[in-house]
């Protein structure tokens, strides 16, 4: 059995009051080994920041790609693991109080969490006193919940320094950003993070509009077509003119195969909606969207290359369709880079099998000291292979195509044919 087995196993005679204890306990055992993780992240940053000042490395470039190496050894995300590292730090060599509530169980991870990030903008004495104001009276955090624990260390932070408070809030503004994320269903999320006046004026807009509409729609279908049509300038019931790479078997496309298909930055959707969306996309006149018709033998994208040092637009495109997200594990981000595995400047080659879809952040981070990545061609697809500079290793494979191939070969007689074109569907 191996040591954390012990964590999962449960008495199926236990009586309820056992059960609740039984709750509770891996409760704290949770909290306890957040806080035994924190503890090795910070004493991992240590150790990295000596030997590397030993090895002369220059005080900037110390500690490169470790939040990365803690993302992956938490099977997490590589900006995830930033915060993770932050955390750790913050905890560890600035707010014992908290960190011994934490290890206690008095606070969950997440509520050690908000007193760290309602504290990020204060000086280290004040976020001390902060943490010994808060933490030290352990009885005092009983039965506070996430509200209340936010709340108590934002009014302590403000009493302290309310201008660096005050400073945080003018610089928040230059962070608005808008992201898009899957949602269940085929429908997806499209989160705008706003200033409080313009994030109020947006939604007093589209609820204006909703309370001006009647119609058989519901209140929140007007709020959201109304949103669609004034950023796309175009009615929400006519296909977006925005270029969307579908991949589909000719099964799916032309006939009745329910094989799911892909959309690039989504992900599966059911074949029966991925005809909808083609069908919307060429026959309604309105429209001028472009569809992306991507064919491939065999059950991956596995072959094309140029002699250029860039990545071309068709292989550019052909690395992104395969990839999806960044090849790094458990990242998922966006691809902003289309990246060499083996460095061009050391030989290698751009093609297919040696380019790997990453986001900016995990681009960079393998460059540092000790990382290396490898692709190769394998039976389950394209595999990269990741080796941090403790050794460890990780394994990605580009997720698979839509579709089962007929017959299974050799890779050695693997043959691909790709035919990448835009079709643009004519004016009425």
């Amino acid at each position: 059995m191996f040591e954390y087995e012990m964590f999962a196993e449960v008495d199926p005679l236990a009586d309820e009051a056992s059960l609740v204890a039984r709750i509770a306990h891996l409760e704290h055992v949770k909290a306890a080994a957040a806080a035994g993780q924190a503890r090795a992240a910070a004493a991992l940053d240590s150790v990295r920041r000596r030997r590397e000042a030993d090895a002369g490395v220059p005080a900037a470039k110390r500690g490169r790609g470790l939040a990365g190496e803690i993302a992956l050894a938490r099977h997490d995300s590589p900006t995830r693991g930033g915060k993770h590292l932050g955390f750790a730090k913050a905890l560890v060599f600035e707010m014992p109080y908290t960190l011994r509530a934490l290890e206690r169980g008095v606070l969950s991870e997440w509520r050690a969490t908000l007193i760290v990030r309602e504290s990020a903008c204060l000086s280290v004495g004040h976020r001390r006193r902060l943490d010994a104001e808060l933490c030290a009276d352990l009885s005092a955090l009983e039965g506070m919940g996430d509200k209340r624990i936010e709340a108590a260390a934002k009014r302590i932070a403000y009493r302290l320094d309310p201008q660096a408070v005050v400073d945080r809030a003018a610089k928040a503004p230059s962070e608005r950003t808008v992201t898009c994320r899957p949602a269940p269903d085929t429908m997806t999320y499209v989160t705008a993070l706003l200033p409080v006046a313009q994030g109020v004026s947006v939604y007093a807009a589209l609820k204006r509009a909703a309370d001006t509409t009647f119609d058989d729609r519901s209140r929140g279908q007007i709020m959201a077509d109304t949103l669609v049509e004034r950023v796309t300038g175009t009615p929400a019931a006519v296909a977006a003119p925005v270029a969307v790479n579908l991949v589909m078997t000719d099964r799916a496309a032309f006939g009745d195969d329910p094989e799911p298909a892909t959309i690039t930055g989504y992900g599966p959707v059911p074949a029966a909606v991925a005809r909808q969306m083609i069908t919307a996309a060429t026959t309604d006149p309105r429209s001028a969207a472009t569809l992306r018709r991507l064919y491939r033998r065999g059950a991956t994208l596995v072959a094309m290359e140029s002699r250029a040092r860039r990545f071309p637009k068709g292989l550019t495109a052909f690395i992104e369709t395969r990839d999806q997200t960044c090849r790094t594990p458990y990242c998922d981000a966006p691809i902003r880079h289309i990246d060499h595995a083996h460095p061009r400047h050391a030989g290698g080659p751009t093609s297919a099998v040696n380019g790997q879809g990453t986001c900016e952040r995990c681009n960079y981070a393998k460059e540092a000291p000790g990382w290396s990545v490898t692709t190769s061609l394998e039976t389950r697809g394209h595999t990269t292979e990741l080796v941090t500079p403790t050794g460890t290793r990780y394994r990605s494979t580009a997720p698979p195509l839509p579709g089962t191939p007929v017959v299974t070969v050799a890779k050695i007689d693997t043959r691909v044919s790709i035919d990448v074109d835009a079709m643009r569907c004519p004016a009425a």
